[in-house]
């Protein structure tokens, strides 16, 4: 009877730990993925995270990483996870996604930006990088003239650079209309005295209106954007403006246990690799073929399930890249629910299932 007893309470303790913040039950897994490292917390709530490839020296990249809040900010790591203070951003309305993009042309020389998305401002908010500091003369309105609750509520953003140059940034919000204009692209240029300006260029992309779309990720060597709409799946359209607007494909319908939230490209030779989305509320990524199916290259099978320590993930950046000792074949940063990123190495990540070698 004791021993019954021992292993009734044992079971009880057992079925508690397995519960997640937000009262879900979820199982306890052995072959979870740790990270390797998992960053300083910041101030409020975790988002969304960015990295920037160091060009001079890999092993000095940096994550950039959204506090999402009406007093946030944007916080700055190094690859071991520590934040960097003298680079932190604070006092933004609640910033949500960030996205980095490299050589713009401003004041005469190419320079890398940072972009976040204000929420509550209803602005992009654009820093150079590595210094972090403001480009964009106090923040570039978007979404002007929409007036229904929440249409200029910004969430999403991602920058597509294109073949002859030209930078662009796709721009998603809290909820909009459902009659393929949900997603707003805007060039982004030198307004002549070395700060960035937007242009709108074109208004495109499917909604289902079940819940939102933030996650937005562009493949720049292919020239396709993908965006979550959540609790539905992944839609895919050109990049180019001048490609037009169709829907290109819909996938990993089904896939997903809550929302299919974070968004990103991990990419191989022979612009081979994977589409990861996070699956928010089950510990894991799905991970989708970069190229589709032979002959159908909209057609996005899912390669695999990826199960890892990250909680209720909102948004993930990826990097194939080597960065140092720690990153070897590149490194992905996912958001945790307890004001954390976690930093995991792409071979960890990849296991048995997935390429190692970029």
């Amino acid at each position: 009877m004791k021993n019954k007893n021992i292993k009734k309470i044992a079971g009880i303790l057992i079925l508690s730990l397995c519960f997640s913040c937000n009262g879900i039950a979820q199982k306890y897994d052995s072959t979870e993925v740790k990270p390797i490292h998992v960053s300083d917390p910041v101030g409020f709530d975790t988002d969304d995270p960015a990295i920037w490839i160091n060009p001079a020296d890999p092993s000095k990249s940096l994550v950039i990483g959204t506090d999402k809040d009406v007093n946030g900010g944007l916080y700055v790591f190094d690859l071991q996870g520590k934040i960097i203070p003298s680079k932190i951003v604070k006092g933004l309305q609640r910033p949500d996604n960030v996205d980095i993009a490299y050589g713009l042309m401003l004041g005469g020389k190419k320079t890398d930006i940072a972009v976040t998305t204000e929420r509550y401002t209803h602005k992009l908010r654009i820093y150079s990088l590595p210094d972090m500091k403001p480009v964009d003369n106090g923040g570039i309105p978007v979404f002007v003239g929409e007036t229904a609750p929440e249409f200029r509520d910004l969430m999403g953003i991602s920058i597509y650079t294109a073949p002859n140059g030209k930078m662009y940034a796709i721009v998603g919000r809290k909820t909009g209309p459902k009659d393929g204009s949900y997603l707003w692209q805007y060039q982004l240029s030198d307004d002549g005295g070395g700060i960035v300006k937007a242009a709108l260029v074109r208004k495109f992309g499917k909604y289902s209106g079940k819940k939102e779309i933030e996650a937005i990720a562009v493949d720049n060597e292919l020239g396709y954007v993908y965006y979550c709409d959540e609790q539905v799946g992944v839609r895919k359209y050109y990049a180019d403006p001048t490609k037009g607007n169709k829907e290109l494909s819909l996938f990993g319908q089904g896939d997903f246990s809550v929302d299919n939230e974070g968004i990103a490209i991990y990419k191989t030779a022979g612009n081979k690799g994977y589409i990861l989305v996070s699956d928010q509320g089950a510990k894991q990524l799905k991970v989708y073929s970069r190229t589709g199916k032979k002959g159908t290259l909209n057609q996005h099978p899912l390669v695999a399930t990826i199960k890892y320590k990250a909680n209720q993930t909102d948004g993930i950046d990826v990097v194939s890249v080597p960065l140092n000792s720690d990153f070897k074949h590149g490194l992905l940063v996912a958001m945790s629910n307890d004001k954390t990123f976690h930093f995991y190495r792409w071979e960890d990540i990849a296991g048995k299932k997935l390429k190692i070698n970029p």
